[in-house]
Formats: C-alpha cells, sequence, structure tokens
C-alpha cells in the first residue's frame, strides 16, 4: 500500500507522467499520439514514458531495438495506481 502511494506521488508530480498515464488508460499508444492527444512535446513524451518505465508503471510493446514505431502500454501496476489516481480525484 505504501509504495503505491510513493508511485502515485511519483505521477502526480508531473504534467507529462498524468498525461502519459492519463493517455495510455484508453489504450496503446505511440509516444508521437500521446504527445499529439495531450498538446505536449514529444521530447517531454518521451521522458516521461522512460522514467515510467523505470518505476514498471509503462510497458513498451514492441522490441527494444525499434527506433520507429514504439508502442507503450501500462502495466498492471501502472493500471492500478492510475486507478486509485482517479479515484482519489488527485488531478484534474
Amino acid at each position: 500500500m505504501a509504495e503505491d502511494w510513493d508511485q502515485i506521488g511519483f505521477v502526480i508530480s508531473s504534467g507529462y507522467r498524468v498525461a502519459v498515464m492519463r493517455r495510455l488508460a484508453e489504450g496503446p499508444a505511440t509516444p508521437s499520439q500521446i504527445a499529439e492527444d495531450s498538446n505536449r512535446s514529444i521530447s517531454h513524451i518521451s521522458r516521461a514514458l522512460q522514467s515510467l518505465r523505470e518505476h514498471n508503471l509503462v510497458d513498451l510493446l514492441v522490441p527494444e531495438n525499434r527506433k520507429k514505431g514504439r508502442i507503450y502500454d501500462l502495466t498492471d501496476t501502472g493500471r492500478s495506481v492510475w486507478s486509485r489516481i482517479q479515484t482519489e480525484n488527485l488531478v484534474e
């Protein structure tokens, strides 16, 4: 439970991470789709995806060495964390 709050705090402390999680909650997407849908720059979205992956909240669905068409989705942990964020009304 405590690590949930650690993860939740990590996500909500960045508007970019929130944007990525919100978009991926709807289904898998590429960084450019996420950037477009959230009206954010691709470089910020890519950084957010990387940090979310490091926290096991987001997964890359294609081989690591693929540079184009990289598709990401929430992990089970990511889904559970996002669900808590929504339930607790922690983001706009």
